[in-house]
């Protein structure tokens, strides 16, 4: 199958593109990508060998932007304004950033394009104007939640994914067929589907790691590049003591150090039981968000160690590959990290694109055989 010609828009450090590359086994080539964060865009560079940085918007305004032609558009705008972790999300601007995704569709003369999103999106009056605004430009459209454990990625992590295509109608192949299951709910004496496995697991992203070094990024090759220490506090060190188990979270904390927890824990009732919580060795992951190196953000406490986790074990928990480069400070690394679309994830969505051109470039060909005849 010849190379597609690939858009990622709101591309981060590029996980996305990376599901859709010949690292997948996929015939995709990135020709045009776009995210206004410098570093992400970087990263994405260093990866992909190009990246326009800048604000959609201003980007699309310059007369000498040039669109390139591409098969496929993909993207995900950012998520904020439908998250419920935004308080304000009532007429939060980030909710309307697909409409430039979809001028970029146009000038491209994408035949398919996918948009990422948070679950809320599915079922918002934006999503009912993204697939009216998708139908208006000719494409038929499939909207799905995926869970990422159930793709081949040690994390429990929902996402929306739409998907648009022009020639035909996405669900002949969309949503893709699960290849993982949750062993807690289906026993494994079952006869299952050839391929068909179990839910990967924290032990088996980051069981082989060795003890971090170092509190910076190390200047060595990887994993062990982004596999350093924060610097806690002594009284964050007794508190990640205090909760030796895994599964342990800030209720355990209260229950044996009260005076450890920090006042707005203990008069929070209800809510955040993952807050300070420990990971489990054989169970996926908890959703990595952009701050997993602070523990009270989340189950980011390594099963074992007293520690959160760190960059590379976020990143492995992401389903990113050890050799995928990343560029920026700590901070910023970890906000590419956090935002990336699984690349396993991805690739099984790719997956569902391949199928649907591969199906109509077979078309095409029995079109012309018939002609010859």
């Amino acid at each position: 199958m010849v190379p597609f010609k690939l858009i990622d828009l709101f591309c981060g450090a590029g996980c996305f593109s990376l599901g859709f590359s010949s690292e997948f086994d996929h015939p995709f080539v990135s020709v045009w990508a776009n995210d206004v964060d410098t570093a992400a865009a970087a990263s994405y560079k260093a990866n992909f060998g190009h990246c326009t940085p800048g604000d959609i918007a201003e980007v699309l305004k310059d007369g000498k932007t040039k669109i390139p032609p591409a098969e496929v558009v993909i993207g995900g705008p950012p998520c904020q304004g439908f998250s419920l972790l935004n308080k304000n999300r009532q007429g939060d601007p980030r909710k309307q950033l697909w409409r430039p995704f979809f001028e970029i569709v146009k000038r491209s003369g994408a035949l398919i394009f996918v948009m990422e999103n948070v679950p809320q999106l599915l079922g918002s009056n934006e999503h009912t104007q993204i697939v009216r605004a998708a139908e208006q430009l000719g494409f038929k459209v499939r909207s799905q939640k995926l869970l990422a454990a159930n793709y081949g990625v040690p994390q429990i992590r929902e996402r929306a994914f739409i998907l648009g295509c022009q020639f035909s109608d996405p669900k002949q192949f969309f949503p893709p067929a699960e290849t993982h299951f949750n062993p807690l709910t289906i026993p494994l004496l079952l006869h299952l589907p050839n391929g068909f496995k179990p839910w990967r697991t924290v032990r088996d992203a980051i069981g082989d790691l060795p003890l971090p070094v170092g509190t910076e990024i190390r200047h060595v090759g990887p994993p062990l590049n982004l596999h350093f220490h924060r610097t806690p506090t002594p009284t964050s060190i007794e508190r990640y003591k205090t909760i030796p188990e895994e599964g342990m979270n800030r209720f355990d904390l209260q229950r044996l150090r009260k005076d450890l927890t920090p006042p707005c824990w203990i008069r929070k009732k209800t809510g955040g039981t993952d807050l300070f919580g420990r990971l489990w060795w054989d169970r996926p992951a908890y959703t990595i968000r952009t701050e997993f190196f602070k523990p009270e953000k989340g189950r980011y406490l390594h099963p074992a160690e007293h520690r959160p986790i760190t960059h590379r074990e976020a990143a492995r928990l992401q389903s990113i590959p050890d050799q995928f480069q990343f560029r920026g400070t700590k901070t910023e690394i970890a906000r590419q990290i956090g935002n990336a679309v699984p690349p396993l994830l991805a690739a099984r969505v790719a997956d569902c694109v391949v199928a649907l051109l591969g199906g109509r470039e077979a078309k095409s060909r029995r079109g012309v055989c018939a002609k010859v005849r």
